[in-house]
């Protein structure tokens, strides 16, 4: 493999943790991820919270798990994430 031949490097992948809030779909689970943000006026710091579909192959989720999601190609609509572990289990 010559030097004009060479890959271009691929682009590290986005990653998120946040909380289940949905587990009620087959291999899928909306998870909500927290963020904090400051308003402009009033400069009190918010709770914004984002939520994202994410393919879960083994459908092992739970509501209340926290997980990590990792950035992949799109599967459904709106499922552009997927679940790469489960850090830390609900109390159940």
């Amino acid at each position: 493999m010559n030097e004009t031949e060479q890959q271009a490097p691929q682009k590290k992948r986005a990653t998120k943790s946040g909380r289940v809030v949905s587990a009620s779909m087959i291999k899928s689970v909306v998870v909500g991820v927290d963020r904090l943000v400051t308003h402009p006026l009033y400069k009190k710091t918010i709770r914004r919270t984002s939520r994202f579909m994410a393919h879960d192959e083994k459908d092992d989720c739970r509501v209340g798990d926290t997980v990590l999601i990792g950035e992949t190609r799109p599967m459904s609509k709106r499922k552009r994430w997927t679940v790469l572990e489960v850090l830390d289990r609900a109390k159940s």
